[in-house]
């Protein structure tokens, strides 16, 4: 059986191309040790694959920031506002063109915002959305996926297997920036650049190409089917003798089973580890040459792969079809694993025995067909591996299934319905119409970082750390007063992350010491694993926030991360429904938040961004998912006072199709991203009514860009045209923890001014 793998993760082992990143765009590298690092990385990669076995290695699955992004540049979608940025400035190219793209460009007199940002189906990695007018033109400008061959052809001797989003799956993954036309209609004028980009890698010499489509795996329109069809038909037409792989992954092809196996490619690849039920369907509908690629590793989890499982898949495929038109590979790219599990020396022996990162998941790989050519050695071996997590008395602790067992619906309501809450609430806290506050975190400097270093190595003390953080959060505290923020917040200085943060407080949970996964550009997040019951064992954030507030007569809020967010950013245990697992976490912080109440804090902010992320991708399956998703957040929320102010913070979702449920989550106040949308994400509450109280972020903080006093305001009067400006606050898209101080004050500063200037206009009723 041929062996493959669908994507490597990119930021290396120990993160090297986001140092690179970032010090390029801090103007401490140039160009060319940019690209030095990149090439060493994908070399290293691609060497690493082929020693692994794999038969067929990828190529164009290495990104400086995005592989959506990559597309739109290869293909020339690029947003005309972006022109200035090498055509007026001397010395940019094509790769400031690009990061200009995904992060703004504020430079040299030019002030342009960054393209949209949202979640890559139901993961916690971000691509750039691509933007559609009506009269869209496609042309190849970008040269990466054709160097990109050759330089792995150069290093492994071998043919890669060239990895490019499919055309179909490109243009559903983009936006209409204009009303009239529909992105799919641009099909017809995307398709001959697509034919030309696979006609010159043939030209190379290319073999196969991995076209993903994983809109395959989605509900389907009638025009969307269609697109699949027409799209392969004229591709077959045209690129005669290239073998074309489409690989779906993240959800099974279900009522696409038809659709999928008749499109005229060489191979299709299933993803069996996120929907192993639809092999059998589809060998019973397999034509007589298409291959079948079967997606048996899981390529978004780090426990250690059940060989016997995988086995069963494989020998049902290959009774069917024969070895010869059977392969083998993760089931999606590895971009969403670790690096190399064997860099966590300092792991627990037993819990690393559990585990595979992304080099071992290739490894896995490989086993699997030696164990069909009868290496029996390599499956006993798995098998002890597996009954040892499976039995391991450190999983499974009764008196937390019984608490959550134990849950009632009283437990999942406030006390009173949100006019009567938001009454005693306006009435206690007194805040200024169009209340000013922050999402929560603040700039990590260098300082921050490195006494957090200091302190886990033990060079510092406890007592040192606790002066230091104090230090930093005072100063934050006494800043926030003098530009005049409402609502304040301590700043998480003491915080790694908003997820392991929590997880290291908490029972059920291991951490790893170089487990990172890219989120979105050079953001890696370095999730928990969560191998058994979770609870509390003791506070949590009560310390830092009661120390906070003490500082200030001004309201200050607590930050949690919600139940779901921290079940969807960690490494999740399999071996029992997820939504248990997040009633456990529920629990554990609702203890937190009642805490957090009899400390005297009034304002707690519970922090779900992932509730949109974790819906279920098909239509059918999703109602389910979200009465345990919102039931959980409930349950952390509910078990305090009318008094007691609910927030949440969600970012980078589209909620029209969840709108409901976000109103049934009761908080008191949702902020949530709509900078990048020009606030288009607010019509979905507006047409809904959405009766609490909200806040539409002002600013992009996944950008550099200060964005203007008079582009703020001009964010509110939209706002506010949607609506009740009583119920509006004002604030960021998101945590400031990744952006420096000085853009950082700027930003604020102009966010109070604009706020202060609305309050103004809103109460002079003047037209808004």
């Amino acid at each position: 059986m041929l062996k493959h793998n669908l994507g490597y993760p990119r930021m290396g082992a120990a993160r090297q191309l986001k140092k690179a990143c970032e010090q390029y765009w801090q103007g401490r590298i140039g160009r060319s040790e940019l690209f030095v690092t990149a090439k060493r990385l994908q070399e290293e990669h691609w060497q690493l694959q082929q020693q692994a076995g794999m038969d067929l290695i990828p190529c164009n699955d290495f990104s400086f920031y995005d592989h959506v992004l990559d597309m739109s540049l290869l293909l020339g979608a690029v947003p005309d506002r972006y022109a200035p940025v090498v055509t007026d400035v001397p010395g940019n190219a094509e790769i400031d063109l690009y990061f200009a793209m995904a992060r703004g460009y504020q430079q040299h007199g030019l002030d342009i915002t960054a393209m949209e940002m949202t979640k890559w189906f139901d993961t916690n990695y971000h691509y750039i959305v691509p933007e559609f007018t009506a009269n869209q033109q496609f042309r190849i400008i970008s040269n990466k996926v054709f160097n990109a061959f050759d330089a792995a052809r150069h290093t492994t001797g071998t043919i890669p297997k060239p990895v490019l989003i499919g055309p179909v799956s490109y243009l559903l993954l983009g936006k209409e920036k204009e009303r009239g036309f529909h992105r799919i209609s641009l099909l017809e004028k995307l398709l001959p650049v697509y034919i030309e980009v696979l006609q010159k890698l043939q030209e190379a010499g290319a073999v196969w190409v991995q076209l993903d489509e994983p809109f395959l795996a989605m509900d389907l329109s009638e025009a969307e089917a269609a697109a699949f069809r027409n799209a392969y038909a004229e591709i077959a037409r045209k690129c005669k003798g290239l073998k074309l792989m489409i690989a779906t992954y993240f959800e099974g092809l279900r009522d696409n089973i038809q659709l999928a196996v008749n499109l005229p490619v060489c191979c299709l690849h299933l993803d069996l580890t996120r929907a192993p039920h639809q092999l059998e369907a589809v060998l019973a509908a397999m034509p007589p040459k298409t291959s079948l690629s079967l997606g048996v590793v899981d390529g978004r989890n780090i426990w250690k792969n059940d060989y016997e499982r995988s086995l069963s898949h494989i020998r049902k495929a290959v009774a069917v079809l024969g070895e010869d038109r059977v392969m083998i590979a993760p089931g999606c790219s590895l971009l969403h694993s670790p690096a190399d599990l064997s860099l966590e020396t300092a792991l627990d022996p037993e819990m690393r025995s559990w585990m595979a990162f992304a080099k071992q998941k290739l490894h896995e790989v490989y086993e699997l067909d030696a164990i069909v050519a009868g290496n029996t050695a390599l499956l006993e071996a798995n098998s002890v591996a597996i009954a040892g997590r499976r039995t391991s008395a450190r999983i499974h602790v009764p008196a937390v299934k019984q608490r959550t067992q134990a849950i009632t619906d009283a437990d999942a309501a406030r006390l009173s319905a949100f006019p009567e809450r938001q009454r005693v609430q306006t009435e206690k806290l007194r805040l200024p119409l169009l209340p000013t506050t922050t999402i929560g975190s603040f700039p990590q400097t260098d300082e921050v970082r490195q006494l957090r270093a200091q302190f886990r190595k033990g060079a510092i003390t406890a007592e040192q750390y606790d002066a230091a953080i104090e230090e930093v959060t005072l100063s934050a505290i006494r800043w926030q007063e003098e530009v005049g923020l409402d609502v304040l917040v301590h700043g998480e200085f003491e915080r790694n992350d908003m997820v392991e943060y929590f997880g290291e407080m908490l029972d059920g949970f291991v951490f790893t010491q170089n487990g990172w996964v890219q989120s979105y550009g050079s953001r890696c997040v370095k999730p928990p694993v969560i191998y058994g019951d979770v609870s509390r064992p003791r506070d949590m954030t009560v310390r830092w926030t009661q120390f906070a507030q003490a500082q200030t007569e001004l309201p200050m809020k607590a930050m949690l991360t919600g139940p779901v967010t921290i079940l969807q950013w960690s490494f999740v245990r399999d071996d029992q429904p997820r939504s248990e697992t997040t009633y456990q976490i529920a629990l554990a912080i609702r203890d937190e938040v009642q805490a957090l109440e009899r400390a005297g804090i009034g304002i707690i902010q519970i922090d779900e961004p992932a509730i949109r992320e974790g819906l279920p991708l098909r239509r059918a399956d999703r109602e389910a998912y979200l009465h345990w998703a919102v039931r959980a957040f409930r349950v952390a929320a509910c078990g305090v006072k009318d008094e007691t102010q609910i927030h949440t913070h969600m970012c980078y979702s589209e909620f029209n199709d969840i709108i409901e449920h976000i109103a049934a989550m009761d908080a008191d106040v949702i902020t949530i991203e709509t900078s990048r949308s020009q606030m288009e994400l607010l019509e979905a509450f507006a047409g809904f009514r959405y009766p609490n109280e909200i806040g539409p972020g002002v600013y992009d903080i996944h950008s550099p860009r200060v964005p203007g006093v008079e582009e703020m305001t001009a964010l509110l009067r939209r706002a506010a045209q949607l609506l009740p400006v009583r119920n509006l606050w004002v604030n960021p898209d998101c945590g400031l923890k990744t952006r420096k101080w000085p853009e950082t004050k700027a930003a604020l500063e102009n966010m109070v001014a604009a706020a202060r200037e609305a309050r103004v206009l809103f109460n002079e009723n003047v037209v808004v």
